[in-house]
């Protein structure tokens, strides 16, 4: 049968369904009491190596729980190193009990983990405890919190159907009101009240109020020296200024203009051709010769390295330029992993609005999978985050490859050699 319903007269009900029953009137585990009452509250009085447990009544899976007097709970003797034991209230559904149970930690550990399964235990925690080296005793000082409670679940009602005794927090939406309203303890209050101007403190009488004046002795904030001494005032504090920046057409004295040459013209000074502004470099983002001109020239070629403050630099590779030269052992499995992928750009919006079409169907490798190749030397990363490939490395990295595949090669000759002696 795919439907059933309970509970009603005459019917077994099991343990699984009034739990999972109980669990959706209460949304989650937790202390049935007021948020930072004491209900199953933990303490240490420095009474031993013991904490107490105040009485209360708590919900643990849909199933509940009562204690009606303190109860004293044993804490192990501390260890070699600082130790963290947790107080829970331990459902066993095999037992058909929940019980006050210490988890304790291990030495030099962190806070231990409860366990907490759908179907057998579940442990709901009550307190952590920090059991130093050397201690005989749980002070009030090494007892910490961690119960939840149940005082604040949401909730809606009518103006008519909401609760008349509500714990203080609790929440809900009056549907008459359409308004989500809480009870402060005394009352149920709006949670986001509108305001008007009837409602605001400390308003004006009047609207603007009526006209009228200061006397200057009354005037807080005023300069000590009138006119005042001299000073600046930001762009956006100037009233009255024009709309638009630069202003209409007009025009300024030479006196009036600061920060100008001290000689006019300037003193003579030049610049070089190939500066756009700054020191940048017109063509630093490609060759400086087109793609349709035939490279010439003398002289030693180079392939160019660009440090990350946009220096270039030549690649050397000369034994004279190193020092602690030592093999590296580069795993050719590692290579055979890698994707070869096409791919296009993404496209770039411009300051101004304009896009910039990425370009298309590029090939290459993509960053991330030759980290997690663990090929992560071949990786260049900006800021924290992966950001481009070495692939000037990637030859270096394909020579165990290709030695290890000649090996091969050089085995199944030696092999077929033997083979074709053994059968002549």
């Amino acid at each position: 049968m795919s439907i059933s319903s309970y509970p009603f007269d005459g019917q077994a009900v099991s343990e699984g369904q009034y739990s999972y029953l109980f669990r959706e009137l209460a949304s989650h585990s937790g202390i049935a009491d007021a948020v930072g009452g004491t209900g199953f509250n933990v303490y240490g009085d420095s009474s031993g190596m013991q904490v107490k447990v105040n009485a209360g009544f708590a919900i643990v899976r849909g199933h509940a729980v009562q204690s009606t007097a303190t109860e004293t709970v044993t804490i192990a003797a501390a260890s070699a190193a600082t130790r963290y034991d947790r107080v829970v209230l331990r459902l066993d559904p095999t037992a058909n009990k929940i019980s006050i149970a210490v988890v304790q930690g291990t030495s030099g550990g962190g806070v231990p983990a409860l366990t907490q399964t759908d179907t057998g235990i579940y442990e709901f925690p009550l307190a952590t405890v920090t059991v130093p080296i050397g201690s005989a005793t749980v002070s009030a000082g090494n007892v910490s919190t961690e119960r939840e409670f149940l005082g604040n679940s949401v909730g809606g009602w009518t103006t008519a159907t909401r609760p008349k005794n509500a714990r203080t927090g609790r929440l809900g939406l009056n549907t008459s009101t359409n308004q989500w309203e809480f009870w402060d303890g005394t009352e149920w209050k709006d949670l986001a009240p509108t305001i008007t101007w009837s409602t605001i403190q400390g308003r004006p009488s009047t609207f603007t109020p009526s006209a009228h004046g200061h006397d200057w002795d009354e005037i807080s904030g005023k300069p000590s020296t009138y006119p005042p001494s001299s000073h600046s005032h930001s762009w956006s504090s100037i009233t009255s200024k024009p709309s638009t920046f630069a202003p209409s057409s007009h025009s300024h004295s030479w006196s009036s203009i600061t920060s100008k040459p001290s000689t006019f013209k300037p003193s003579s000074h030049s610049h070089s051709g190939y500066l756009t502004s700054g020191s940048t470099i017109s063509w630093a983002n490609g060759s400086k010769k087109p793609h349709s001109n035939a490279a010439s020239g003398s002289g030693t070629w180079y392939s160019v390295w660009v440090e990350g403050n946009g220096t270039f630099c030549r690649n050397t590779s000369s034994i004279r330029f190193k020092t602690n030269v030592r093999d590296y052992e580069i795993n050719p499995d590692d290579l055979l992993k890698l994707r070869p992928v096409i791919y296009d750009r993404k496209d770039v919006i411009n300051e101004d609005g304009s896009v910039k079409e990425g370009r298309k169907d590029e090939v290459g490798l993509i960053a991330e999978e030759v980290e997690a190749a663990g090929l992560d030397w071949m990786v260049n990363y900006l800021d924290g985050e992966v950001d481009g490939l070495r692939y000037d490395l990637l030859g270096v990295a394909l020579v165990p490859v290709v030695q290890r595949q000649a090996q091969q090669i050089s085995d199944l000759e030696a092999r077929l050699a033997r083979l074709e002696a053994k059968l002549s």
